[in-house]
């Protein structure tokens, strides 16, 4: 039975993915995170002699304070958030317990150099279905606070050389198409994310974004929502933010509710 103050990996997991997720704060000492430079999906690292400073953005938000094995370092630093005024928990029994569980991490050597403490993506203007999913799943399972560039597709390169921001869904770049999967497949696979909500979100973005209906009957609306979008809004990051709301719904829809159907008339009862 966990303390007050204390969240379950289980209870932790259904919230990883979805907008409700408290911001995560990996506090491991630098000895205990190079044995498994893995990261719980959306946490960033912290000093816990530090975490002090981390106050003033927290206020009004929910944090997860995260250590090796949940014990002193996790519980002693979200107790001092607390006497700051932030709603904070620890993870009951750290990182051991959600690799014990056997839930996702994602390698650290797969994240992109932090700018600012946040990751910077570049990619083509006027995203359609891979340039909305990919950062979807970046926010959602990577960095939270990621920022992204739209630019011109002849200037992506000369964009992520200035700024040192990564490209991502163009030719010849680490984050792209290869063979038969897109963008999405790729990242997916590269951050260690293949869970079965996200296999199957995966394949409805496939469909959409190759041309394949065939792969997922969802494919064809997924499509047609993505174009929809994309007439509504001139500004790429007002599109990008709608488009996070979109596939928030597809992901509740396949890790929540895939075997669900809806019929009419609702069928009368007998009697």
């Amino acid at each position: 039975m966990p303390a007050p103050t204390e969240i379950t990996a289980k209870q932790l997991n259904r919230l990883i993915g979805t907008p409700e997720c408290p911001v995560l704060i990996d506090i491991c000492i630098d000895e205990d995170f190079a044995e498994d430079p893995r990261f719980i999906p959306g946490a960033r690292r912290h000093p816990f002699t530090r975490i002090r400073e981390l106050a003033p953005e927290l206020q009004g938000k929910r944090a997860v304070v995260i250590c090796q094995k949940g014990l002193k370092l996790s519980q002693g630093a979200a107790a001092m958030l607390r006497t700051e005024g932030v709603a904070a928990e620890n993870l009951e029994g750290g990182n051991f317990a959600w690799r014990d569980q056997g839930y996702t991490l994602v390698p650290a050597d797969k994240i992109p150099q932090l700018q600012d403490g946040k990751t910077l993506w570049v990619t083509r203007h006027r995203p359609k279905i891979d340039r909305i999913a990919c950062p979807w799943l970046i926010r959602r399972f990577v960095d939270p606070r990621a920022v992204f560039l739209f630019v011109s597709p002849s200037e992506v390169l000369n964009v992520a050389d200035r700024f040192n921001a990564t490209p991502f869904d163009v030719e010849d770049v680490f984050w792209s198409h290869r063979g038969d999967l897109c963008t999405f497949d790729i990242m997916v696979e590269e951050f260690c994310l293949e869970t079965e909500p996200l296999k199957r979100l995966a394949t409805i973005v496939r469909g959409a974004d190759t041309d394949r209906p065939d792969l997922a009957p969802e494919a064809s609306g997924l499509l047609a929502a993505s174009l929809g979008l994309s007439r509504m809004f001139k500004d790429d990051l007002e599109q990008m933010e709608a488009g996070l709301l979109l596939y928030d719904a597809f992901y509740r829809w396949a890790r929540d509710a895939g075997d669900e159907t809806h019929d009419w008339p609702v069928a009368q009862s007998k009697g």
